[in-house]
């Protein structure tokens, strides 16, 4: 699993508007990366509009925010729109990113092969990784406070 102290790992993937966009896209902001495991699915909706009611907050603490699953990019555009979320969902529908990121089930649910786990990073303004949350279960959310809190400390 990744730490606190590593450098993040780079990546290139495709936004719902299929832009690439890539970690070094955010240098000199802090970043938070969530992992999701299914777009349309209750505890992922729960979960990024939770994000999107509290993007002011982030914004605040000088964070961006980004959204990343294995689905497609077109499903990750209807996500998206319905949910009016005000940041970007990233296709790691080759899974190569959740892999790399240790964020990553063989077997998921219904025996589905391949599926990010529900996780969350913050990485600082220089590509460090501060704040690392990878959930085995599915039904879990990632703690918002600690995020924060994080974010308060890089300040």
């Amino acid at each position: 699993m990744l730490s606190i102290g590593q450098t993040a790992p780079d990546f290139t993937l495709f936004n719902t508007a299929r832009n690439e966009v890539s970690l070094h896209d955010f240098q000199g902001k802090n970043l938070i990366i969530l992992f999701f495991p299914m777009a349309f699915t209750s505890v992922c909706t729960a979960e990024l509009c939770e994000m999107r009611d509290n993007i002011s907050t982030y914004a605040d603490l000088n964070a961006e925010v980004v959204g990343i699953s294995v689905d497609s990019p077109f499903t990750l555009a209807k996500f998206k729109e319905d949910q009016k979320l005000p940041f970007d969902l990233l296709s790691d529908f080759n899974k190569e990113v959740s892999q790399a990121y240790d964020t990553y089930y063989e077997t998921f649910t219904m025996n589905l092969k391949g599926v990010s786990k529900r996780s969350a990073f913050v990485v600082d303004s220089t590509g460090v990784i501060q704040y690392a949350e990878v959930l085995e279960s599915a039904g879990d959310v990632p703690n918002f406070k600690a995020v924060q809190e994080t974010l308060i400390s890089l300040k």
